[in-house]
């Protein structure tokens, strides 16, 4: 059977730039690539952004929905959590506040991470874990 190679979130927006200005600004990804709104220069229909290991990419409600017309209609956000594992979670906390909403403040889990779950601008829930000593 032939080789999975990589798994890349695609989050739907109705702002590319602000959403890319969260990520950049409190989490301290890096914009890889952004692509111009066709119909107006001064916005953007999609972008990559990433910082270590982890890559996301943000693309316009109207350009996503003309890829995948069955979310038409859908709501921005989704029934699932984005977990990423990060070094010093205390810190990449500490730099939510005020930033973004706090869902589940740090705390550690029955399976041996300390995890704070937060709110991105579009209501995704995203988590950072960092694993403890066993």
């Amino acid at each position: 059977m032939p080789a999975f190679k990589k798994l890349t979130a695609n989050f739907m927006t109705e702002d590319v730039k602000a959403t890319c200005r969260f990520y950049t600004d409190v989490l301290g990804f890096m914009v890889y690539s952004e692509v111009p709104d066709k119909f107006d220069p001064a916005l953007s229909q999609f972008a990559i952004l990433g910082r270590d290991d982890v890559t996301i990419m943000v693309q316009s409600r109207r350009t996503l929905i003309e890829d995948a017309p069955a979310l038409n209609g859908a709501a921005i956000g989704a029934s699932m959590t984005f977990f990423i594992d990060v070094e010093d979670v205390e810190a990449l906390a500490a730099a939510l506040v005020g930033k973004a909403e706090i869902v589940n403040p740090l705390h550690d889990t029955w399976y041996h991470t300390r995890e704070i779950y937060f709110k991105d601008p579009n209501g995704y829930i995203l988590c950072l874990a960092q694993q403890l000593p066993s």
